[in-house]
């Protein structure tokens, strides 16, 4: 413990004997081992479920177990995390983004292990999400408790939320330059050499140790090499990335409105039904929907489409084009659908893995529905892949991250150009619509989320709390002048609040105001502070964001602004205070 006289030795040998910048490097090291390392335990874990469940379910046939299975997840799902969790676990990616920006990067130490449980519980029983926002909220865990354990400062530490991060996206895809990407582009950490080659360590690290324990396989084993890229289908990619972006709208929008709804459900344990039962019978109408949907992709790169259809209620149609075509569309309205009521219902996933899923159908339809009129012109599977990419820029608002993560997972870096283009038509098609990605949607809407913005980093960790200045004399409005006056005389400060019995605040007394008639002693008697108090034209809300704060005193010539909870006199903030803290922290963001 850091307290005991074991770890100050360990701690007194590594201020002598390791240099910061080294320290760092290694504790990079450690934290891409360990986030791979329990990205690999959550993906092997869900693997062996699902063989498991696997030897039961038929999926040539109509199964009734869909019907049970995705609701017994989320039933488990739910009592893990009400009864032995007791804290909220969902949106992990968001989560780590709130705890950079309003926590000092803080994250509870449960959260380096409670995910990853509910996690596998939810998606081995067909839950409709994906693993890889827990895994990273592990991975951010286990840096943040770690650079506390050892008492780093909160740059260190918040590097070290990236790190673990960055090692658990390499280790699930076997992806390191993604990871690192990821890191940078949705966690929005600084792009600096500082920053840059720890996050390299720790992604290197996770990558590798994948490699080791999983072998050369990766969740998609195409080689576009069997597809090249033509220039002449490049209209059709764009084509692609504006119904990417489309798609996105629809996958944002419909998860946090139905999302919304679930939370207007009263009690959780009716949440949890209603979620249960939903996913439930989604997914016994369209198997796709069961889990992850990796499986799914793999037939979409394989040309295996009609195993679609395969234990749904359409199998017996026949193998109808057009059938084929109206089932895709099927599944890209309820993918969102069942993932929302998944997560609303109390199961624990992310929206990666559905964004991918997502991706894949859009770029699967899209070139088959074309190819009906160009007699097979596109390859259905580059499609699937550059629609991977595009939704999942798109969603995330992050173009590289997806461009990079599906040339790393599936070895075409020739394809460079076709991904490019998707995602960047999908990403410009949806900023207008949605200026925030799905993770800093719900924390740009409540003033929490911190960017690359410097300034706003900086202002976000500040606390309107810590600067209050509490040392003001008050007085009331029905004293008169004379005692005002002996008041003045025990003041250090040449502003008064005026406040009533209740505290309320009614207006100031500025020294300089009455400066002119201070002296004249024959008005102490009849000269009341009422008569000489003013509102102030800008106050200052106790739970106001200290970017607000900053921007009253940019608009002002104040020095000193008044704080007020529900009309209730606090203090004051000082324009001196403010930037002088704001000025430290900058120097504390800053790099050697």
């Amino acid at each position: 413990m850091p307290g005991s006289k074991f770890y100050q030795r360990i701690h007194s040998w590594r201020l002598r004997h390791i240099a910061p910048r080294n320290f760092v490097l290694i504790l990079s090291l450690l934290v891409g081992c360990l986030g791979g390392f329990e990205a690999i335990l959550l993906k092997n874990a869900v693997y062996m479920g699902h063989l498991l469940l696997m030897n039961v379910i038929s999926i040539k046939s109509f199964n009734l177990l869909y019907l049970i299975l995705p609701f017994i997840g989320i039933l488990i799902s739910y009592l893990y995390v009400k009864y032995v969790v007791k804290d909220n676990i969902g949106h992990g990616i968001s989560r780590v983004l709130q705890s950079i920006s309003k926590s000092n990067s803080i994250i509870k130490a449960h959260n380096m292990y409670t995910s990853m449980i509910a996690s596998t519980i939810t998606v081995i029983f067909g839950g409709s999400v994906g693993l890889e926002a827990p895994t990273v909220f592990t991975g951010s865990a286990i840096g943040s408790n770690l650079g506390r354990y050892l008492r780093v400062d909160y740059k260190t530490i918040t590097l070290l939320v990236g790190c673990g991060a960055a090692g658990a996206i390499a280790g699930i895809f076997k992806a390191p330059i993604a990871g690192v990407i990821f890191a940078m582009e949705v966690l929005m950490l600084d792009l600096t050499m500082a920053s840059l080659i720890p996050l390299m360590i720790s992604s290197t690290a996770g990558a590798i140790l994948a490699y080791f324990f999983m072998g050369p396989a990766v969740l998609f084993s195409f080689e576009v090499t069997a597809h090249p890229f033509t220039m002449h289908n490049l209209p059709f990619y764009a084509l692609l990335g504006l119904l990417c972006g489309v798609v996105s709208v629809y996958f944002t929008k419909a998860n946090m409105s139905i999302e919304k709804q679930f939370r207007r459900i009263p009690r959780g344990g009716l949440r949890m039904i209603a979620g249960g039962l939903i996913t439930s019978l989604l997914v016994f109408l369209f198997p796709p929907l069961f889990g992850e949907g990796y499986e799914t992709l793999n037939n979409l790169l394989d040309g295996n489409g009609l195993k679609l259809l395969e234990g749904s209620i359409f199998a017996s149609m026949g193998n109808n084009y057009f059938l084929l075509l109206l089932f895709l569309v099927f599944i890209l309205i309820f993918k969102v659908v069942a993932m929302s009521a998944t997560t609303g219902g109390g199961g624990v996933g992310g929206v990666f893995a559905p964004s991918l899923f997502m991706g894949g159908v859009t770029g699967f339809f899209l070139s088959k529905f074309v190819n009906f009129f160009l007699n097979g012109r596109l390859p259905e599977s580059n499609f699937a892949l550059a629609g991977m990419a595009g939704v999942m820029a798109a969603v995330m608002h992050a173009p590289l991250t997806a461009i990079f993560l599906i040339a790393e997972i599936t070895g075409g870096y020739q394809f460079f150009v076709p991904l490019m283009l998707t995602s960047v038509v999908a990403y410009l098609t949806i900023i207008p619509f949605e200026p925030h990605s799905i993770y800093t949607k719900r924390l740009a809407e409540s003033g929490e989320l911190i960017t690359h913005h410097k300034d706003k980093a900086v202002l976000s960790r500040l606390s309107i709390e810590s600067l209050i200045e509490r040392n003001f004399i008050t007085t009331s409005p029905d004293v008169t002048l004379g005692e005002f006056v002996k008041l003045v005389a025990k003041s250090q400060r040449n502003v008064f609040p005026v406040i009533d019995e209740e505290n309320n605040f009614l207006g100031v007394i500025f020294i300089n105001d009455i400066r002119h008639i201070i002296f004249e002693h024959d008005q102490y008697d009849t000269v009341y502070i009422r008569n000489l108090m003013y509102m102030p034209d800008t106050l200052i809300e106790y739970n106001a964001t200290m970017e607000d704060v900053a921007q009253k005193f940019a608009e002002t010539s104040h020095y000193n602004l008044p704080v007020l909870k529900d009309g209730k006199y606090i203090g004051f903030v000082s324009r001196a205070n403010v930037f002088s803290a704001y000025r430290k922290l900058v120097k504390d963001f800053s790099n050697d």
